[in-house]
């Protein structure tokens, strides 16, 4: 620990790491208490955080796009953090990290024993799910991973919608959502290391907002086919053209030829979906691409992808995005209105 000096921060980094991430964390970080008073009174404050950029070995690398790092000490480095940030590192979907990080993970595993707090940003994640540091624990990534997650570290409770998942914040873990979480979780570090009003002036300085509304979202649902289970791969590729049918999950059964329960165990263990739950995503997958670029009314999207009640709809899509269809389509049709004419002049 620091022991009267500066707090320190440690973010670790890969070759798979984001540079946005390790430096847009680094820049934040490093101007708490100089930068404010610069802007206020044209003079710099003093820095109250110590912050270190580590790899395994600490020799310079590129990261992801060809950007150069250069680290400031070593996992092996007798360094004491206060706090470690996991940088996201990067794997395909499919692409499990499996033994890919030894001695990062017996460095967090080391460093969080002593007494660390230990967080992560998107995939990184990952790393602390590998070395059982999640196991029996509450935690998030990028919403992408969620299969992974299920598939292969059930024994990790994973929280698709949380931006900065605190539930295991007393056990020294805190995780943080997709990419551009790490705004929520450096605004939560300052807060913690060097009190409230160094965070609200930070966050003045760098427009720091944070995602209140959660993931949810801006989640996009994955459906990878099964391709081990003929009868599931048929009743997906035939739901995904007729989702709006009515009675779904009976149809799905009947082409399939099985009973119900046997249906629903093989299709969960296909999917990762209950099949009903299954239906609901896709449905508001749809309504939600609709609500992004259309102009139909909110009912009238509701009836396209199967709901007739529109109370359903509304509550089926809020239990599942987090916002109203109308709250939906108000924040990404701002997004559209700055895409389109930038795709015009193109």
């Amino acid at each position: 620990m620091s022991h009267g000096k500066n707090p320190l921060i440690v973010l670790l980094a890969a070759p798979e790491t984001s540079a946005s991430v390790l430096y847009g964390l680094y820049d934040v970080l490093a101007s708490v208490g100089a930068v404010y008073s610069d802007m206020l009174a044209g003079t710099p404050g003093n820095e109250v955080l110590d912050i270190k950029i580590a790899s395994a070995d600490g020799k310079p690398f590129h990261c992801l796009g060809n950007i150069p790092v250069e680290p400031h000490i070593a996992t092996d480095d007798e360094a004491s953090p206060d706090a470690v940030v996991v940088c996201d590192m990067y794997t395909s979907i499919y692409d499990v990290p499996k033994g890919r990080y030894p001695r990062e993970i017996a460095w967090l595993r080391k460093v969080h024993d002593k007494g660390a707090l230990v967080t992560s940003v998107c995939s990184g994640s990952l790393l602390l799910a590998e070395g059982g540091m999640l196991d029996g624990k509450e935690a998030t990534a990028h919403w992408a991973y969620r299969d992974m997650f299920q598939r292969h570290y059930p024994q990790v409770s994973f929280r698709n919608e949380s931006i900065l998942c605190l539930t295991e914040e007393a056990d020294g873990i805190v995780t943080a959502g997709g990419v551009s979480a790490w705004h929520d979780l450096t605004v939560y570090l300052i807060a913690k290391l060097c009190g409230y009003q160094h965070a609200i002036e930070t966050a003045k300085v760098f427009l720091i907002s944070g995602h209140s509304e959660g993931q949810s979202p801006y989640a996009v649902m994955t459906r990878p086919m099964e391709t081990s289970d003929a009868q599931i791969s048929d009743c997906q590729t035939w739901i995904a053209e007729n989702y709006e049918v009515a009675k779904p999950v009976e149809q799905m059964v009947a082409r399939s030829g099985l009973n119900a329960r046997t249906f629903s165990r093989r299709f969960k263990a296909a999917t990762g979906f209950a099949p009903i739950e299954y239906v609901q995503a896709l449905r508001i997958e749809e309504a939600k691409q609709m609500l992004e670029t259309d102009e139909q009314l909110v009912d009238e999207v509701g009836v396209l992808v199967g709901y007739e009640d529109p109370a359903s709809f509304r509550r089926v899509f809020k239990r599942g995005v987090g916002l109203s269809p109308a709250a939906y389509r108000k924040k990404f049709q701002r997004i559209s209105q700055i895409a389109k004419p930038m795709a015009a002049k193109a």
